[in-house]
């Protein structure tokens, strides 16, 4: 029936425009007054609803907003439209959410913002393009949703579901730990045995008969079971170091480390870790692009956590990309914050995945613990910063970390004399 209507409408408006210029005042007037009933019906509905609304040509100057997000940003009804979006949200990120459209396709865009005024609040917001999957760029509708009360219930729950939380990761640890400890006992009783039977091959009274080449016999067969220690030797030496990983990702998801805020520069953090992470990027033959800002502002941070969310963010870049591909490392700022960004050539994320991406266990790896993602937005939030993903499935994903570059404060209205 929603479609039968649709395409109602769509045929009406066809036929008008197609003779518009043969239609009398009073035609005229009929269809102005029919446009004029479905504008108020919208503009009704829009305003009706909870969440906000706001619509923006491809310059990203506001063509329309609902009372909602006027309420939200502290959107002047009279004077904001045809202004800047970044006017209003300086710490949106335009150049992407523009490039994201331009492109074309099906884009992900899901952003995080804490605005001070007129009131302090939590907002989340999704990108929409207004000519879908086309190339090019008609504009976007930003959906803003007021997650204020629900981020501080989530606060105020923590505590009393951290047990509850500890003991899902203690058993998922426990079943991770499980395999390795398995293969452990098996390739250490091998190893017991092979000894055993180079114990027997020495000893004075060993198994093997007199014979002139017996020197040379007990040497080929001590070789070989030398050898065979020495492979059950390093899938044992294997599996502690799985061992080491796994115990190590749980000590930092439930013991976290305090922070050590120092003024740094997110670039330098960038250079080391990619230093640090260069042997295997070329092992996997990916190609790395490196944009970093030139004039970047320190921010108080910690270095070696952010390094450690650094490392997690371009390790899942790499696992993402099986057949090269380019990784790519950028930094930038805003007003208010630094921030840097790590991007793929990888199959991307899909919406239901994107959801998803930060519960503890979920995990899009065959070998995952899924606990590394949740380890660098808990490292983020006590940075009281943001972690923004944008996808598409098919061409790659982008994670993008902003930190501020100060502690907030408040936003007061200039007080207004009275007559």
């Amino acid at each position: 029936m929603v479609l039968t209507v649709r395409s109602l409408k769509a045929n009406f408006l066809d036929k008008v425009l197609g003779r518009i210029d043969r239609l009398s005042g009073e035609g005229l007037q009929t269809v102005v007054q029919r446009l004029a009933r479905e504008r108020g019906l919208l503009e009704t509905l829009f305003n009706t609803i909870e969440d906000g609304l706001l619509v923006v040509d491809k310059t990203g100057r506001i063509v329309y907003f609902n009372r909602a997000v006027a309420n939200m940003i502290g959107l002047p009804e009279e004077e904001a439209e045809g202004n800047l979006v970044t006017q209003y949200l300086p710490d949106l990120h335009w150049e992407q959410l523009a490039a994201l459209d331009q492109a074309g396709g099906q884009p992900v865009a899901r952003h995080e913002f804490e605005v001070a005024y007129p009131q302090a609040r939590f907002l989340r917001m999704y990108a929409a393009p207004l000519d879908g999957k086309a190339a090019g760029s008609s504009g976007l509708a930003l959906i803003f949703h007021d997650a204020t009360e629900a981020r501080q219930k989530t606060y105020e729950t923590l505590e009393s579901e951290r047990v509850q939380a500890l003991t899902l990761l203690a058993a998922s640890v426990a079943h991770e730990v499980g395999n390795p400890l398995n293969a452990l006992n098996i390739h250490l009783q091998l190893m017991e045995r092979e000894l055993k039977k180079m114990q027997q091959i020495l000893s004075p009274g060993g198994s093997l008969a007199p014979s002139k080449g017996r020197a040379a016999v007990r040497a080929e067969e001590v070789t070989e079971l030398a050898m065979k220690a020495e492979n059950y030797l390093g899938v044992a030496k294997g599996e502690i170091t799985r061992l080491d990983y796994i115990i190590t990702q749980f000590l930092q998801a439930i013991r976290p480390t305090p922070l050590h805020l120092q003024l740094a520069s997110l670039n330098e953090v960038a250079v080391a870790t990619l230093e640090l992470l260069r042997p295997e990027l070329e092992n996997r033959a990916l190609m790395v692009k490196e944009h970093l800002e030139r004039q970047m502002p320190l921010a108080p941070f910690d270095p070696a956590q952010i390094k450690q969310v650094l490392v997690n963010l371009i390790k899942n870049a790499m696992h993402a990309m099986t057949k090269g591909g380019i990784l790519t490392v950028q930094t930038g700022q805003t007003t208010e914050g630094v921030w840097i960004s790590v991007a793929d050539t990888g199959g991307g994320i899909s919406q239901e995945k994107i959801n998803r991406l930060f519960e503890p266990f979920y995990t899009t790896k065959e070998k995952g613990t899924g606990l590394g993602l949740m380890i660098v937005q808990r490292i983020v939030r006590e940075h009281r910063g943001r972690i923004e993903v944008e996808s598409r499935v098919g061409q790659g994903a982008t994670f993008r970390v902003w930190l501020p570059l100060h502690e907030p404060q408040p936003r007061l209205l200039e007080a207004r004399l009275h007559d």
